[in-house]
């Protein structure tokens, strides 16, 4: 492997396509495996045991290509920054995603590619919003808008917070994507992903010393599965294969794949956790993933 690949735009064949829905698949039932990992284990001693796993397979994954991971000259002060972008989007997710269903919390994290759109039209050249990126945006704000009425129409205002929080992770995630694409340039995409955990892990420990001291953890069948679910197949797999992906192919040809992502994730809520699927949050769904599709439609 190259120290720096080249911008690629092959043509993804079935096979590729299928590997990003299998992707998409996977991330879909992210919220869904955070939500059981919380049953047993406090949020940021969660993060902690899923980037461990995940830090430990994208090492061994970069030793395997012959990845250089020292940091080069120049490099620490862009990897610090995105590296606390990192950790404030995945302590608010976790956060979020404790006091909310995990079907909600696929939703709203799943708003982040709108958000990304609205940080490139500012700081990516050549990136700017188009009207068919626009409408895409207002069909999903509506959606989040409808699902957010449901829990003011019927007075569950339990979720709301939750909700919030979540889309806040949504947003700082797009700020994070914006910012990788930027850096992605000058820095080894999976140095980027080794220094970031390098960097982030010791706050999530911190984190959890200080502020879950006394917790109780629980470690059932499921939240170990749900934990090595997470660290192994999302932060590891997913986020290498995808890396892998991008080296060959557009990224403009296979984002648009991830519209799925919400309604793989609210199936997977209705059929490992028994959240109800209610007409609004149907809707809701459908309209974000349909706004992701517009935005990254070509």
């Amino acid at each position: 492997m190259s120290e720096k690949s080249e911008i690629a735009a092959d043509q993804p064949n079935a096979r590729v396509i299928a590997l990003v829905l299998l992707l998409a698949l996977l991330w879909g039932g992210n919220s869904v495996s955070i939500k059981i990992g919380l049953q047993g284990v406090p949020p940021f001693a969660l993060a902690t045991m899923r980037f461990l796993l995940g830090f430990t397979a994208i090492t061994l994954w970069s030793l395997h290509q012959r990845v250089r991971l020292r940091m080069q000259p120049g490099e620490l002060l862009p990897l610090i920054f995105v590296s606390v972008i990192f950790t404030l989007q995945i302590t608010t997710l976790n956060l979020g995603t404790q006091i909310t269903e995990a079907s909600r919390s696929t939703i709203f994290i799943s708003t982040y590619p709108f958000f990304t759109a609205l940080f490139a039209h500012f700081w990516v050249p050549g990136d700017r919003l188009s009207v068919r990126k626009t409408v895409g945006i207002t069909l999903a704000l509506g959606g989040i808008l409808l699902t957010f009425g449901g829990n003011l129409k019927f007075g569950a205002h339990d979720y709301l917070r939750g909700d919030l929080i979540v889309l806040l992770s949504g947003c700082l995630l797009g700020l994070r994507t914006v910012v990788t694409k930027r850096i992605i340039q000058s820095i080894h995409p999976y140095r980027l992903l080794f220094w970031l955990m390098i960097f982030s892990i010791p706050c999530f420990v911190i984190s959890s010393l200080f502020l879950e001291r006394g917790a109780s953890f629980h470690f059932s069948a499921a939240g170990v599965t749900a934990i090595l679910y997470q660290g192994i197949i999302i932060a590891g797999f997913c986020f290498v294969t995808w890396t892998s992906v991008l080296e060959k192919y557009s990224p403009s040809r296979l984002v648009v794949l991830f519209f799925m992502t919400p309604l793989f994730g609210v199936l997977l809520s209705y059929l490992l956790l028994g959240d109800e699927i209610g007409f609004t949050l149907i809707v809701g769904a459908c309209l974000v993933a349909y706004g992701i599709y517009l935005v990254n439609k070509n």
